[in-house]
């Protein structure tokens, strides 16, 4: 999947995110600018992998819905990390970067114990991605550990979609905030290695990431 790609479906999410924000306008209503780090893994028994640290930015809406209780739409692009053990032809162990592009949609519900200063967030993200994408292309042709014959260039055509459950919380004032979040993937992101003739079709893998961040409400 191309970044235009990812690019014009983050742009038809952020269409729906924009005209969904419009029907919770009453009491208060926030557009936000966030940005952040992220930290990435893969929970799989299928490849040796190490997080490492990307980055996310993007917009967000955060608006009274109920008693305590907020509703918050965003749409962010995300650049995440991580590193996949392998092995050069000479036999040196080495670690093999990765990068994934996408964009997220996500639709949570806030819980204010302090409205304004304190709130636990909770809720689904629709994550659509590109290829898992090697970082330097002289590690195309090392092999990764735990198999034989599998290369580094041949895992990168993981699966485009993802459904992930958020859960965090956030701190600050009524127009700037810190957020800590886990994302928890339900789906099996390396699926798509599946039909790729590698010589194992069971592949299983799902996402694991922590995002801190900071937002600017207008």
């Amino acid at each position: 999947m191309s970044f235009k790609s990812i690019f014009l479906s983050a742009l038809f999410l952020l269409s729906i995110h924009l005209a969904q924000a419009q029907r919770y306008s009453q009491g208060y209503n926030y557009l936000g600018i966030t940005g952040g780090v992220v930290l990435f893994d893969l929970n799989t028994s299928d490849l040796s992998t190490k997080s490492e640290t990307g980055f996310m930015f993007g917009f967000t809406t955060r608006g009274a819905f109920y008693n305590d209780f907020d509703l918050i739409y965003g749409i962010s692009f995300v650049s995440s990390r991580l590193s996949v053990e392998g092995k050069s032809p000479s036999g040196k162990v080495e670690e093999i970067g990765y990068t994934i592009q996408g964009a997220q949609l996500n639709f949570l519900g806030s819980y204010n114990v302090v409205v304004n200063h304190l709130s636990f967030e909770f809720g689904p993200i629709l994550d659509i991605h590109g290829k898992m994408k090697l970082d330097k292309n002289e590690f195309e042709n090392h092999i990764i550990s735990g198999h034989e014959s599998i290369t580094a260039k041949s895992i990168q055509d993981i699966s485009m979609f993802d459904i992930r459950l958020a859960g965090g919380a956030t701190v600050g004032m009524k127009h700037f905030r810190l957020s800590a979040q886990y994302h928890y993937g339900f789906l099996n992101v390396l699926n798509g290695l599946n039909d790729k003739d590698l010589g194992k079709d069971n592949f299983k893998g799902n996402t694991s990431t922590i995002v801190v961040a900071a937002t600017v409400y207008f």
